[in-house]
């Protein structure tokens, strides 16, 4: 079963905006740039590039059929379905695991993005759910399912959508698991393996300037 991904979709589509700038000024730097001037400019994209693939293009929620790998900028945890004590959000999404937690580096709720919502909320409250026949109405008429999917955004962020779908997986595939298992906690190869080579530039454009 493909593991369904929760993130950031502006940061998704802004990283690989970046990723084809960055590509396509590496290759002129390779063609037409002179050392060392050219080797400082590619150091200075490989660090603002390697930001970017932690920052942005990494971090998600994964929910796989075992259980919730939660990729931060340089860390991965993993929490099996049944170990899942409770979903919640303030402004990151967190996932409880008996004395552990860990805090979700995407998708966030800002505070704009609250308020927007509660100006959703109060917009879909004001709406009547459908016009009579004969009655007069200036307010737009909404079909059953786009009234439904109004109510069911109402007040909330992409972040709470994310935190009841992940809590609802959590009370569905828990059933099917066996011995709870603890959270687990490992650092990420690609993100220290892109730290690394930017430092790597770094160092060099400093010996060779």
């Amino acid at each position: 079963m493909k593991p369904q991904i929760f993130r950031s979709k502006i940061a998704w589509v802004l990283g690989w905006v970046w990723m084809v700038f960055a590509g396509l000024n590496a290759v002129d730097l390779i063609l037409h740039g002179r050392i060392p001037s050219a080797l400082v400019a590619g150091a200075v994209l490989a660090v603002l590039t390697a930001a970017v693939f932690v920052g942005c293009l990494r971090p998600g929620i994964l929910a796989r059929e075992d259980g919730i790998l939660v990729r931060n900028p340089l860390r991965n945890h993993f929490v099996p379905w049944k170990a899942i004590d409770g979903v919640h959000v303030s402004h990151a999404i967190i996932i409880e695991s008996g004395d552990d937690s860990v805090r979700c580096w995407t998708p966030q709720a800002t505070a704009r993005e609250r308020a927007r919502a509660a100006r959703r909320g109060t917009a879909a409250a004001g709406v009547p759910a459908r016009a009579g026949r004969y009655t007069p109405s200036s307010q737009p008429q909404l079909s059953k399912a786009e009234q439904s999917a109004a109510e069911a955004m109402a007040g909330r962020t992409h972040a709470d959508w994310v935190a009841q779908q992940l809590t609802e997986l959590a009370e569905k595939r828990s059933r099917g698991q066996g011995e709870r298992t603890p959270m687990t906690v490992t650092w990420s190869p690609s993100a220290l393996g892109a730290l690394a080579a930017a430092l790597v530039l770094v160092i060099a454009a400093l010996i060779v300037s």
